[in-house]
């Protein structure tokens, strides 16, 4: 019999036809009378069950019992109800298994013979190296998955261990990489270590000044004094962008659902840049811009040159610019950069066990001051203490300052001039009645008597 022969059990369900789902009865059997094979089952358990009360029970209450008729009966029943689901289909299940099996043995059988390529031998030895039942590296694998994943573990304790044992090396030397190393270098604009004055063995002062990119912060930092529509324009542009971007996406994915080639680098900006055009405008004159999409052009006109403060005499909280910009205080957009940057500062303090007692926060001035204690009297603090002064310039504030600073160096370049005019003029005056006290006097002496020989050489040859 072939495997053709034998139904496909996991494909036929009835409770009757032989080798099906649920069926009491299996090809397996060979058809024998199932029926009267648990009749005789069911009738002997009956039987030791009736034996076994009769011989426990008194007399007296087997006479009460009906046991020849509904005692047997009920017994009879239970059995046949249960022992012969449970037990009739769990032989059913075991031959079908087997009958399974069976049949995946003759397939390999016929796919053997239909192999005519390939040799027997290596057929029959790949089949008992990958299979599953012969050959299963499942529990190998787990065991070779542990040993690695112990093994990076102490690779990963040692090299954090190496890291706190350099970094702890780096903060005894007065080195600059003690503060910001590797990619982050670049940041340091200035890092000056200097002894203390007053305790040069023990104390080290300390000047860093670091400039971070707005586009390396998470948020970015607005100065106090930005007005209240760039900073609605701002978040304007931010929303074109994210559009823009899932456009983009979307399109990327289209192109891969047509199976056509992905784009490059230089194709996706192009393709940002053309859709900026479906966003943004440049008619500022126009109400129904697209500038104008998100929010109206009457209230950006309201809010024009409206700063983080306003005038105490033309405040009114039932005002459109005044609940404008109670919207972008609410939502901390001109604090909530500097106030990340205060965080991340504090959040290294923190993990670095360094506590301070002192702090604050002057957001409007965009400056903290940070102590490691309150006091500030040298002669009641220790020697080794820390302070640390955040501030933060934008491109126009430090435009303003190079202006003021080029102001100042002016300044005192005309104060130097005249110090230096005040100077040589008490410098001439002290020479009186001395002949020869610098090299301009001596210069001046050996030039008039140069000027003297040059005269009386060339007047015999004029008589001539």
């Amino acid at each position: 019999m072939g495997s053709i022969d034998l139904p496909r059990s996991p494909n036929v369900f009835h409770p009757e036809k032989p080798s099906a789902v649920g069926s009491r009865n299996s090809l397996a059997q060979d058809y024998r009378d199932q029926q009267k094979e648990v009749n005789q089952i069911i009738e002997e358990e009956t039987n030791k069950v009736l034996h076994h009360l009769n011989t426990k029970l008194p007399k007296e209450v087997l006479e009460r019992l009906d046991v020849m008729g509904g005692v047997k009966e009920k017994l009879y029943n239970y059995f046949n109800q249960n022992y012969q689901n449970m037990f009739n289909r769990y032989m059913v299940t075991a031959e079908d298994e087997m009958v399974k099996k069976v049949r995946g043995f003759i397939d390999r059988e016929e796919m053997k013979v239909l192999n005519r390529y390939t040799p027997k031998e290596i057929a029959t030895l790949l089949d008992e190296v990958g299979g599953a039942d012969k050959f299963n590296t499942g529990e190998i694998e787990k065991s070779m998955v542990n040993m690695y994943g112990h093994l990076q573990g102490h690779i990963q304790r040692g090299v954090n261990d190496l890291e706190t044992l350099t970094n702890s090396l780096l903060r005894q030397k007065t080195d600059v990489g003690a503060f910001v190393r590797g990619e982050n270098a670049y940041s340091i604009v200035k890092c000056a270590f200097k002894d203390n004055i007053y305790k040069p063995k023990t104390v080290t002062d300390v000047k860093l000044s670091v400039n971070i990119l707005d586009s390396e912060l998470i948020s970015p930092i607005f100065q106090y004094q930005a007005t209240v529509q760039y900073l609605i324009k701002d978040l304007i542009a931010k929303h074109y962008m994210d559009e823009i971007d899932k456009e983009i996406e979307k399109l990327k994915d289209d192109r891969i659902d047509q199976g056509v080639e992905e784009m490059s680098d230089g194709e996706i900006i192009f393709a940002k840049m053309n859709k900026v055009r479906d966003h943004a405008s440049d008619d500022m004159d126009n109400p129904k811009s697209l500038r104008y999409a998100v929010i109206a052009k009457d209230l950006m006109e309201r809010i024009d040159n409206l700063r983080a403060e306003i005038d105490p005499e033309t405040f009114d909280q039932l005002n459109i610019r005044e609940n404008l910009k109670k919207i972008v205080d609410t939502e901390n957009i001109r604090n909530r950069g500097f106030n990340t940057a205060i965080n991340s500062l504090t959040s290294i303090l923190d993990t670095s066990k360094m506590g301070y007692q002192y702090i604050e926060n002057l957001k409007n001035a965009r400056e903290l001051i940070l102590r490691e204690y309150d006091d500030t009297d040298a002669a009641h603090l220790p020697d080794e203490r820390y302070q640390i002064r955040l501030r933060y310039f934008d491109n126009a504030q430090l435009n303003e300052e190079r202006k003021a600073y080029e102001v100042m160096i002016r300044s005192f370049e005309t104060e130097v001039e005249h110090l230096w005019d005040v100077l040589g003029i008490r410098y001439e005056d002290s020479k009186f009645l001395k002949r020869v006290t610098d090299f301009n006097d001596l210069a001046r002496l050996y030039k008039k008597k140069s000027r003297k020989t040059r005269t009386s050489r060339a007047i015999p040859f004029m008589k001539a």
